[in-house]
């Protein structure tokens, strides 16, 4: 098994190479693809989404890769076939899925949230079941990983159903400005098609790296685990039921891709990426880098281990803000808790900047604004 891992981990340092700046993005394709769990790509158009989905389903040598832009008009044939004529004029309805959805081993939807009513129910069961349902038929997918792209989250109540089937979401921006260079030269190799060996992977060696997800021990992790969803509910992060037995897969990813058989605590990263709105974003990063900043086991995932040096200068703009919306007599109680909790997240990116002298005076800042907290409680 352990050269299966390495075969996957060649695969996910290939496409980062390929794309640069997008290295959590990958790390965490890679968490879904070996927990069977579904991603969900978040950003404006161009930020290489597409691209990045498209190059590591062409890693599964013998894989085969189903894309597709959903519109407000796409019909069920178009995903997941049309009717098999020959055999309607036998009397039975059966579905033509050659080289559709139902056959492919990578399935990426782009425009996810304009999916209509005519496929949602069976889209719903095929990222939740792995199954796909269409009047008698009953076809289990072979699809090692489902993902969804959109650049703006779902408005419409009878959309939230599908985006909970998205377990992981990732917020893919723009590349930072320090790195743009790179990125055009990259990008200019990409266009030009130049010759890059491909590292490859086996659908059935993925296959075998997914059950053995499910054997990874949980048990020194449990208590914390339990106690961070506890947590995140009463901070007001929905987590249902589903999506909390779901979550330990991806725990149990993070442990594997790393080359253990146990879970330690910094695989808890993984929690960072269950948002639902931008707003939980900090939130989440706030209060799982609290949960899992004492771990210092020498196999930590590296995603655990970016926490990235925050500027000061943002830190200190972001402390202003708060400190203007504390002072608005209107503030909603829930409002109230919003500012509690980005001001923690605050507290804790304050402790990772270097400089004594800046962190000192935005200490006193923060501290200054929980005393106001406290005096109106």
């Amino acid at each position: 098994m352990t050269q299966h891992i390495d075969k996957l981990n060649n695969v996910l340092n290939y496409v980062k190479n390929t794309f640069v700046g997008k290295n959590d993005v990958v790390d965490l394709l890679g968490i879904c693809l070996l927990a069977r769990e579904n991603a969900f790509l978040y950003g404006p158009p161009g930020t290489a989404k597409s691209a990045l989905v498209r190059t590591l389903a062409k890693t599964v040598k013998d894989g085969k890769n189903f894309e597709y832009l959903l519109t407000r008009f796409t019909e069920p044939n178009e995903i997941f076939g049309p009717f098999d004529i020959r055999k309607l004029k036998e009397g039975e309805l059966l579905t033509n899925t050659e080289g559709m959805m139902p056959e492919a081993s990578m399935v990426f939807l782009d425009e996810i949230f304009n999916a209509n009513s005519a496929i949602l129910n069976s889209l719903l069961m095929a990222l939740n079941e792995k199954i796909f349902k269409r009047g008698k038929e009953t076809k289990n997918l072979p699809a090692l990983m489902f993902v969804g792209a959109s650049n703006v989250l779902p408005e419409d109540e009878a959309l939230n159903a599908l985006f909970d089937r998205f377990l992981i979401r990732i917020n893919v921006d723009y590349v930072n400005p320090e790195l743009l260079q790179q990125v055009l030269l990259a990008g200019r190799k990409l266009e030009n098609m130049v010759d890059i060996e491909t590292p490859e992977i086996l659908s059935h060696e993925i296959k075998e790296l997914q059950n053995l997800c499910r054997t990874v021990d949980l048990k020194p992790i449990y208590e914390v685990y339990l106690n961070t969803i506890i947590t995140l509910r009463n901070t007001g992060i929905a987590i249902s039921d589903r999506r909390a037995v779901k979550l330990q897969n991806l725990i149990a990813a993070s442990a594997l891709i790393c080359g253990r058989n146990e879970a330690i605590l910094s695989d808890l990263w993984v929690l960072k990426h269950i948002w639902d709105t931008e707003e939980q974003i900090e939130i989440l990063e706030g209060i799982i880098n609290r949960t899992i900043e004492k771990d210092d086991h020498p196999k930590s995932h590296p995603q655990a281990l970016q926490n990235k040096t925050p500027n000061p200068e943002e830190v200190m703009k972001d402390v202003k803000i708060l400190v203007e919306k504390w002072e608005n007599d209107t503030l909603s109680f829930e409002e109230q808790n919003v500012i509690k909790d980005k001001l923690r997240y605050l507290q804790t990116r304050c402790d990772w900047i270097k400089n004594p002298e800046q962190k000192q005076y935005i200490q006193q800042e923060i501290e200054s604004l929980w005393q106001k907290i406290l005096q109106s409680i």
